[in-house]
């Protein structure tokens, strides 16, 4: 990693702090834009330009650079959306008098369908942990869980006992933006939850903590900690299918769209706060439907 400007490398930190506490920015949302404008700012040393002088003409070639440099245009616009919040914030700090970002437009971008898994291969996902020891009582629980809210695996390591309500069957969750929903467990997740709870947490450990999935340490499960352990179990299983942290929640939105539910209704479960965030799963159930009409309609 190359050294910044000491000014600049300030001026990032700034920003990511403000998003953090102004906008209650998750980690991964600040380290994502301090990637982006550290990136921006390696480009900048040779041409020996300040983040605060840079123009629309500089970042005009510095797009016109990354698409020779074949990065996709899914990054590309990730990067923009860095440079404009950042200096939407340097002009209101009174750093600039002036957005360079202003007349700046994202690439748009083809729609991508969710990877996503069979109900078949969501079955042997589930029973892939071992229940009979601690660690895969806890396992098994965690993928339930995922599998019965849609929970962003964030949400899942950070899950604390005050967020679940055994008796209603429902968990709150704390989302981006500090945004509350609540949703539903369902029967098979909250029997494994009072299972694990009951013989498996108490087993790894005897330390008070108010997380509810924890090591043997008696500390934070980490998230990729958890995506090492799913990759694990998808391996058990034989899934070869591709993964991400996301799988199980694109699993969840998908199959719950198969089986009827409403739009609106998955919109507020995911806690996505645009519809058209969560109609991009319409067009796997579309697919489905389409499958089903071409297999059984007598002219399909």
């Amino acid at each position: 990693m190359k050294q910044l400007p000491p000014e600049d490398e300030d001026r990032i930190d700034a920003f990511t702090e403000h998003l953090w506490l102004h906008h209650g920015s998750s980690e991964n949302t600040q380290a994502a834009y301090r990637s982006d404008l550290r990136r921006f700012c390696e480009y900048l040393l040779p041409k020996k330009t300040p983040l605060l002088d840079v123009d629309e003409l500089t970042l005009q070639d510095y797009l016109l650079w990354r698409r020779t440099q074949g990065l996709s245009p899914r990054s590309t616009s990730r990067f923009l959306s860095s440079a404009k919040k950042f200096f939407q914030f340097a002009v209101k700090q009174q750093w600039l008098a002036h957005d360079p970002t202003a007349k700046l437009k994202r690439p748009k971008l083809p729609q991508s369908i969710p990877h996503s898994l069979s109900e078949a291969d969501v079955e042997n996902l589930l029973q892939a942990p071992e229940t009979d020891t601690p660690i895969g009582l806890r396992d098994r629980t965690m993928l339930e869980v995922l599998y019965a809210t849609g929970l962003r695996v964030t949400e899942l390591v950070r899950l604390q006992y005050d967020q679940v309500s055994r008796q209603q069957g429902l968990v709150r969750v704390v989302g981006k933006g500090d945004k509350e929903r609540l949703v539903p467990l369902g029967e098979e997740a909250l029997e494994w939850l009072e299972r694990y709870l009951k013989h498996g947490r108490p087993a790894l450990t005897d330390k008070q903590s108010p997380w509810v999935f924890v090591t043997k340490r008696g500390s934070l499960l980490t998230r990729q900690a958890f995506w090492y352990r799913l990759r694990h179990y998808a391996e058990t299983a034989g899934i070869y299918a591709h993964l991400s942290p996301h799988t199980l929640r694109h699993a969840f939105a998908t199959h719950l769209l198969n089986h009827g539910a409403d739009l609106r209704v998955l919109q507020l479960l995911l806690g996505h706060s645009d519809l058209s965030t969560t109609q991009i799963y319409t067009q796997v159930a579309r697919e489905r439907l389409q499958a089903l009409h071409a297999q059984h309609h007598p002219r399909g």
